[in-house]
């Protein structure tokens, strides 16, 4: 692990190494959920970089992590309702050049996988992966994340964030308070993903309780260009929970990519 600075904060970056025979292959780049970091994907980075003989990258987000905090996350700090756009646009963008990356696989869960649409939107892939992503703010969205600040503020989950965040209280404030904002229900990235030009794999489950298979039906793009897998008897983490099934999938779907 090591921190590499990006437009003035120090992100957490773990690298993991490819086999000799695949190092011609585009790496993958690990885009964490809204409560995610680099410690709380496990291990399940480098099942998917053996499965498929590729270079790996996965970091945590400000706030997140072992990277830098945000100030007063609460006060004059607080995201606002474009805060993906910003990390897919322009954090993003900076640290694959300090990595000398330039046409990733990108591997986004949740607001991960959004922000892997959001870049890919913008910018060359040699392909996106979304996971769980939201592309517009469903009323079960909303519902699921205000239970996560019930059981932050009076169940146990604030313990069982803090062995994963240096600041556990500025990785879930930033991303609740956000979400539970009047002026987030706006947010809807269909016009953007139109703009995709590479190859793109959603995977969902059936049970997701932070959204409905509309978040994956409604990324508009043309049959050839998109894959759609659904996991039955699945939740929001299909990488942890159906984590063989969707490991051989990104395999196969990467199987003739660069």
């Amino acid at each position: 692990m090591n921190l590499i600075e990006i437009n003035g904060v120090k992100l957490e970056v773990l690298r993991i190494g490819a086999t000799s025979e695949q190092k011609d292959r585009a790496p993958l780049v690990f885009l964490h959920e809204g409560l995610g970091s680099v410690a709380m994907w496990r291990d399940w980075p480098q099942a998917l970089c053996q499965a498929t003989g590729r270079e790996g990258w996965v970091y945590s987000r400000q706030g997140y992590g072992q990277s830098d905090a945000v100030p007063d996350v609460r006060g004059g700090g607080q995201l606002q309702p474009d805060y993906m756009h910003k990390e897919a646009w322009t954090v993003l963008p900076a640290l694959l050049h300090a990595l000398s990356i330039e046409k990733p696989v990108l591997v986004g869960h949740s607001d991960g996988g959004t922000i892997a649409l959001l870049y890919a939107s913008r910018h060359p892939v040699s392909a996106c992966i979304a996971i769980a992503p939201h592309v517009i703010v469903e009323d079960v969205s909303v519902q699921a994340i205000d239970q996560a600040r019930i059981s932050f503020e009076s169940g146990d989950l604030r313990q069982r964030l803090t062995r994963y965040h240096a600041n556990v209280d500025c990785a879930f404030w930033q991303w609740n308070d956000i979400w539970l904002s009047p002026g987030f229900r706006a947010f809807d990235i269909r016009q953007q993903c139109t703009h995709i030009k590479a190859s793109v794999l959603a995977i969902q489950g059936e049970d997701d309780p932070y959204g409905t298979l509309a978040q994956i039906e409604q990324i508009a793009l043309p049959a050839s260009q998109i894959t759609r897998l659904i996991l039955p008897q699945c939740a929001h983490s299909p990488h942890r929970e159906q984590a063989t099934l969707t490991t051989q999938a990104i395999a196969d779907f990467l199987m003739d990519a660069r």
